[in-house]
């Protein structure tokens, strides 16, 4: 015989409204979080699969490499060019640090005037390039590739940015408030009720209805605390806000972020030669050589472009994560190092705000943290599918058995 205890005390006024909150919430907003949910599960392993797909080509196979000389970027720019007969100009390369590694140039072009992804980026190409001799080894669609068509559900469900972000923020600001009210239900009255809210004890259970719920709440428990990282970490695109809170908070009430505009290209433009691209190149892999490798703009005239006051340069030091980066700063005319921010010259406000991507998609520690992030997001998607059964199972009861 099992003793009831949960009927002696009536729930409190707090889990009364939590209650009601949760399963209004969750009716409301349950299928936008399953999208959110599974797109970023999807999304992980990004590199991982590409890594794979494009291992061919990543690496370009030149053979006695130590013996040839890299072509100047603009000869390399010039022959990309005319392989890919693009009407848009190439937007950026990135370039290894490793030598036996392929460049990628790429074209992306932003067009603010259209209302959904698709019109919104007329362009977003990678080229995979030989150094060495300039050849194209192969081109990728990434505007309609798979991993991009993914992201960009999880991120706008494919609306406009300006806007598509709110659509996709305001659920999850929605289910940060079921997860607190989901814990505030979840959270046992007496030692009885604790036993059952940690494990599964299914040994003499054949109700699916008791199992539904148990997925639900002990699921849903384990996953809140990672649930509301990737929710906050996600806000933190939508809301410039929390973007604002994070860094002042972390930084210990510094509420001036880092500027770099002040520094501005000096030399006269009659400096800049054919050659100055290749002068940043070479400043920047003599002072990484152990880094990943770096992204350098190519500098033509873009949909979005603003006038740039100087010439920056993105360093990423780990083949897996964003979060370890520098930025240089160079004059665009003559080469010359104008400024250098590395990960030592920042406060900690400015490392969590640089590290808040692969917190988000658990590239933080590598695999470990890929590894829950997948697990967490699959688990945040069930829920309102677990939620809704238990809905559903409750709403027949209430209905009388007609005779």
């Amino acid at each position: 015989m099992k003793k009831k205890h949960h009927h002696k005390n009536k729930p409190g006024f707090f889990k009364k409204w939590s209650a009601k909150l949760h399963l209004w919430f969750g009716l409301g907003i349950g299928f936008l979080i399953f999208i959110i949910s599974i797109t970023g599960a999807l999304y992980v392993f990004k590199d991982e699969v590409e890594n794979f797909t494009r291992k061919d080509v990543i690496y370009h196979n030149e053979q006695n490499i130590d013996q040839k000389q890299i072509l100047p970027i603009r000869v390399l720019e010039k022959s990309v060019t005319e392989q890919v007969k693009e009407k848009y100009p190439i937007h950026w390369v990135n370039i290894p640090i490793d030598k036996k590694m392929s460049y990628v140039f790429y074209w992306y072009e932003h067009n603010t005037t259209g209302w959904n992804y698709f019109d919104e980026f007329p362009i977003y190409k990678a080229a995979y390039v030989n150094p060495y001799n300039g050849k194209v080894l192969r081109i990728y669609d990434e505007k309609n590739g798979f991993f991009n068509i993914v992201k960009m559900i999880h991120w706008s469900f494919l609306l406009k940015q300006d806007w598509g972000t709110y659509v996709v923020g305001i659920p999850v600001i929605i289910f940060v408030i079921m997860l607190i009210s989901g814990i505030i239900l979840w959270w046992p009255k007496n030692k009885a009720a604790r036993k059952q809210r940690f494990s599964f004890k299914w040994k003499n259970v054949k109700n699916w209805k008791r199992k539904n719920y148990d997925l639900h709440n002990v699921l849903g428990f384990y996953a809140s605390i990672f649930a509301l990282i990737f929710s906050i970490t996600g806000l933190f695109y939508a809301f410039f806000v929390v973007q604002a809170m994070i860094y002042v908070i972390f930084s210990g009430g510094n509420t001036t972020f880092p500027d770099f505009s002040h520094i501005k290209t000096k030399a006269p433009i009659e400096l800049r030669t054919e050659t100055t691209l290749d002068k940043i190149i070479n400043t920047v892999k003599e002072k990484y050589p152990d880094s990943f490798g770096f992204a350098i703009d190519l500098g033509h005239e873009h949909m979005d472009d603003h006038e740039h006051p100087n010439f920056e340069v993105y360093v990423k030091h780990l083949s897996y994560s964003y979060h370890k980066s520098s930025s240089l700063i160079f004059d665009e005319n003559s080469g010359e190092l104008l400024h250098t921010h590395d990960p030592k010259d920042k406060n900690f406000g400015e490392k969590v705000v640089g590290a808040n991507y692969d917190i988000h998609v658990g590239s933080i520690l590598g695999l470990p943290t890929k590894i829950i992030a997948f697990v967490v997001s699959l688990i945040c998607a069930s829920l309102p599918v677990s939620g809704f059964l238990i809905w559903w199972g409750r709403r027949k009861k209430k209905t009388p058995k007609k005779a």
